[in-house]
């Protein structure tokens, strides 16, 4: 890996694309400390931390912001409403035939969902604003303006500045992924959590008034984490292969055919989406509760972002999401339909029919561990920081540490395959 990366800064064209993507990253990690105007910037950050009204909830959207939220700062809301735009539009392709049909159109169909997911971010960006707006004014936060201008004002300032920076999120995330390295969305999601993970590491050291007890729990906790790293790398790159014959046929006076190849099923074919779409599920009734601060809003927040409750829909919603965006992905009638004008056959299965029946079967004996493997890996140090309240266990936890690791593998992946292409292009030059 770390070859890789000095092979590519040995590339002008992909120095400049790695360069790219840091400079976008850290300006977006400058705009976590950029507070909203007319907030009062210190006075705000203790009543948040000292708050009890804030509960896990909020302090897990504070998590994926990278610390933004707890600022008040122009990127509070994050990456989060544009990640729920796309589950939506996600949904309706299966549900509203129109959008079905565009997510088959090719380029033009992925730029009408594209601008539909913008105008659906930015709407939801505003009702968000609005609730953190009513949120942070109410006496649990007690966040006062300056007399010296009209509140309204004030009011209609921050929102357009949240709004504004959900939607200069959502320009740097494309940014990103169309002149850098990587998906920008969730390369903003990955620098976010790890951006969390000194001060977690600091406050676990100090847990105890023991520094020598705070020191060996922080080493513990680091180890396991380490130690968990190979399996999960050896999950997300399993593979089932199945394998594809190709009859042998004339073409003229040649003999073409008679190859065998393979289709590669991966068992976590979904990669880190399943854990992001589900914690945009479990944590948007947060939303909603910093939108209207309703008593009983605030209590079932918190009961899906801890306890029992938490730990049951975010397996359930993990092993669904993960079958969802395989199926979204992955059309076993069109490979079977591919494979047959190809002239190619999965030994011992009919063609047709049959073969569409098999790869269904193997997508979902594959999908399935896959999907409990993260699923067990996400909730089992949530359901460890609920009995050890151990901060660096939160920022270690296992939705976390997939996303760190899925976005990780993913964008070495790609500076690997672009590192491949330039040196056939030098190839052949």
């Amino acid at each position: 890996m770390l070859s890789s990366i000095i092979d590519a800064f040995r590339v002008p064209e992909l120095r400049s694309k790695m360069l790219f993507t840091l400079a976008i990253l850290a300006l977006y990690r400058l705009g976590a400390y950029i507070p909203v105007p007319g907030i009062p910037f210190h006075e705000f950050a203790t009543s948040f931390a000292q708050s009890t009204s804030s509960g896990v909830a909020m302090t897990m959207l504070d998590l994926f912001t990278g610390g933004a939220l707890s600022n008040f700062s122009v990127f509070s809301l994050g990456i989060m409403p544009y990640i729920t735009a796309s589950i939506i539009m996600q949904l309706m392709q299966g549900v509203i035939p129109a959008v079905g049909r565009w997510a088959k159109e090719g380029e033009t169909g992925r730029r009408r969902i594209t601008q539909v997911t913008r105008y659906l971010t930015l709407a939801l960006g505003f009702i968000n604003a609005v609730g953190y707006l009513l949120l942070f004014k109410s006496s649990a936060y007690g966040v006062v303006f300056s007399s010296e201008v009209p509140e309204l004002l004030t009011d209609i300032v921050v929102v357009f500045t949240l709004v504004a920076g959900v939607a200069f999120i959502m320009w740097m995330g494309e940014l990103i992924t169309q002149r850098g390295i990587g998906n920008g969305m969730s390369l903003i999601i990955f620098i976010s959590i790890v951006s969390r993970v000194p001060s977690a590491i600091f406050s676990s050291i100090n847990i105890t008034e023991d520094l020598g007890m705070g020191i060996a729990i922080t080493a513990l906790i680091l180890v396991i984490v380490i130690a968990c790293i190979p399996a999960i790398i050896f999950v997300e790159r399993a593979q089932r292969r199945i394998p594809v014959n190709y009859a042998k046929r004339m073409q003229g006076r040649r003999m073409t055919g008679g190859q065998t190849t393979y289709i590669p099923m991966k068992v976590n074919s979904a990669g880190v989406i399943p854990i992001i779409f589900a914690s945009c599920i479990i944590y948007f009734p947060a939303q909603l509760a910093a939108l209207f601060n309703v008593g009983w809003l605030n209590t079932v927040a918190n009961a899906m972002s801890t306890g029992w409750i938490n730990w049951i829909l975010n397996v359930a919603l993990i092993v669904f999401f993960a079958y969802f965006y395989t199926s979204m992905v992955f059309n076993p009638e069109e490979t079977s339909d591919q494979i047959r004008k190809q002239g190619g056959f999965i030994p011992g299965v009919r063609p047709g029919a049959n073969t569409v029946t098999y790869i269904k079967n193997v997508i979902k004996r594959v999908t399935l561990p896959g999907a409990l493997f993260i699923a067990v890996i996400a909730v089992v140090p949530t359901i460890i920081f609920f009995f050890v309240p151990n901060q660096l266990i939160q920022a270690f936890g296992g939705t976390s540490i997939l996303i760190m690791i899925g976005v990780a593998l993913d964008t070495m992946t790609k500076v690997e395959s672009q590192l491949k292409m330039y040196n056939y292009d030098g190839f052949f030059k």
